[in-house]
């Protein structure tokens, strides 16, 4: 009830109630780039700073991002699972024969920071990039990673891998869903490192089911920690618990950030990383 600023995981839910339960809260440092799970406008009606820790994570984001897309390509997870259950007899032409990854072509849904250092990775593997944004980049940006913008179905329509880096919002809760993956490739596989929500699970199965697509390599849940257990059954997907940012050294940079965040605010200084300044000092 008397602390001034209280730091959070995502997997936190900072809601009206829980902000009325600490009169004196001043600001709410989330360890985390999202802040889905803070309400921002019952903070912001309370003059509550919230801050968030984004940028750090960006490159050891889309190594893992890229690492999915590379582990589904090349099954690399059926193959060490092979190895383990004893059932190597030695080289041969057929076994376990993947896609290749390089001169494929790379669709990118959202291109911010992570989309960005997604396309640098897939420029030297000499693929072929293609993003979509909710607005067309500068043309010197997209020079710069020699990425083609397109509307999302031709996006979808024309990828050899779809890789989403988009927040959650209402405009991108089920973002792909049954539609938009009845336009991928039936070799096509899907990269979620964003959200959950923004993939419908169901659908992700049926497709899955029905080989719409060719694979889906997964970070993130709709409903974590619970998921479709149908996926679980998959040798074409991949699975991670939600360890994008999962290193040493970003975790340690996420951890600083947040402390920043809330030392500057109760010292009645603006946080570096504020999400809603209009709650800030005037």
């Amino acid at each position: 009830q008397n602390k001034d600023a209280l730091l959070c995981l995502l997997t936190d839910v900072i809601d009206a109630e829980v902000m009325d339960a600490a009169p004196h809260l001043n600001v709410i440092a989330n360890y985390a780039v999202g802040y889905n799970n803070i309400d921002l406008e019952a903070a912001t009606e309370r003059s509550i700073m919230v801050a968030n820790t984004p940028g750090v994570l960006t490159d050891t984001t889309a190594d893992l991002a890229f690492a999915l897309l590379m582990a589904c390509a090349r099954r690399i997870v059926e193959a060490d699972q092979f190895m383990r259950k004893g059932n190597y007899r030695g080289w041969s032409p057929m076994l376990l024969l993947g896609s290749d990854v390089h001169h494929k072509t790379l669709g990118l849904v959202g291109f911010g920071r992570i989309g960005q250092a997604m396309a640098e990775r897939a420029l030297g593997f000499r693929m072929k990039v293609l993003y979509h944004d909710q607005t067309r980049l500068p043309e010197r940006i997209e020079k710069q990673y020699h990425a083609e913008y397109r509307q999302l179905p031709d996006l979808l329509r024309e990828s050899d891998f779809v890789s989403l880096h988009v927040p959650l919002a209402d405009s991108t809760l089920h973002l792909i869903g049954s539609e938009q993956l009845s336009l991928m490739k039936p070799t096509a596989i899907l990269i979620n490192t964003s959200r959950g929500p923004v993939v419908d699970e169901k659908a992700l199965v049926a497709a899955l089911e029905n080989s719409q697509i060719g694979g889906a390599g997964l970070d993130v849940y709709e409903s974590e920690p619970d998921f479709q257990p149908e996926l679980a059954q998959m040798s074409n997907v991949v699975m991670l618990p939600h360890v994008a940012s999962a290193s040493v050294e970003t975790r340690t940079k996420m951890a600083v950030m947040a402390a920043e965040n809330a030392c500057a605010a109760v010292r009645g200084e603006m946080p570096p990383n504020i999400v809603n300044p209009s709650a800030g000092p005037s």
